[in-house]
């Protein structure tokens, strides 16, 4: 059995390009999250029981700082976008490797609490499974 060396890393200095433009400063957090789950069926006999993983579906959560007086903004990119799918990358660690994924866009919520930056959260459907290209 090898021994596999670790590489934990600080979420600091990332890059998150949504078609062209890289909205990475907009965000404080950018996570690309799977799901499954798994179907079972049984017989009338106790041999006569399986187990079968479905695929996993993903989605890119994005919290955000909301900003809709800068044009170009990620609120209202989102906004204007909304349904289309457009290429993403990001670079968790910036120098390391890149996740590609289309994602599907949804608008985020305007407004929040008095006295408080205002921010919003997004689940982006991702089209097909997040691909690694090493830098």
């Amino acid at each position: 059995m090898s021994v596999i060396p670790v590489e934990p890393f600080l979420m600091s200095d990332c890059v998150l390009k949504v078609a062209a433009d890289d909205f990475a400063a907009h965000c404080s957090k950018v996570e690309l999250v799977p799901s499954s789950s798994v179907v079972n069926w049984g017989g009338l006999k106790s041999s006569a029981q399986f187990s079968f993983p479905t695929k996993a579906k993903w989605a890119c959560g994005i919290d955000y700082a909301q900003d809709w007086t800068t044009d170009g903004s990620l609120s209202r990119y989102l906004h204007d976008h909304e349904g289309e799918s457009v290429d993403a990358e990001f670079v968790p660690k910036n120098g390391g490797p890149s996740v590609l994924a289309t994602l599907i866009i949804t608008p985020g919520s305007i407004g929040g609490a008095l006295d408080g930056v205002a921010t919003a959260s997004v689940s982006l459907g991702v089209s097909g499974k997040p691909e690694f290209v090493d830098a």
